[in-house]
């Protein structure tokens, strides 16, 4: 299991940081880093399951193991969805953690992911593209 760690200073509040991660067109919009017109369903809640689709609905199902509205949350990915079929996966502790922590200048946001080793090279190069998109939707709107 490859453990990665991703962070960015925005100079935006936690609040409004969070509300762009998770709001339904920003999440859109900072996701087509890793697939033009991915989505999720489901509510972000802990227990729950969140499905994370792409525009031809496959994707990956994931539980919501802790969340702390505007500081963290944390996914267990559990498997992967294909034409509406879901396919549990043998991932282990695959997961993927968001932490907002207020700084001096808005929020230093980290993202923690526990992934199998066949998926470091995407996220290498998706990731830093993504939190990119997530700073500038974030600096920039209303």
């Amino acid at each position: 299991m490859e453990k990665l760690s991703y962070e960015i200073e925005i100079n935006a509040e936690p609040e409004k940081v969070w509300s762009v991660l998770w709001g339904d067109i920003t999440y859109r919009q900072w996701t087509t880093a890793f697939t033009e017109g991915s989505f999720y369903e489901g509510t972000l809640e802990e227990n729950n399951i969140i499905k994370f689709y792409d525009p031809k609905h496959n994707g990956m199902y994931s539980r919501v193991e802790k969340i702390v509205p505007n500081q963290e949350i944390k996914f267990l990915h559990l498997g992967e969805i294909y034409e509406g079929i879901e396919v549990a996966q043998n991932w282990g502790d695959a997961t993927e953690s968001y932490f907002l922590e207020e700084v001096e200048d808005g929020t230093l946001l980290t993202v923690k992911i526990q992934t199998p080793e066949e998926f470091k090279d995407f996220f290498e190069e998706k990731f830093p593209k993504a939190l990119n998109i997530v700073k500038h939707l974030s600096e920039n709107q209303l």
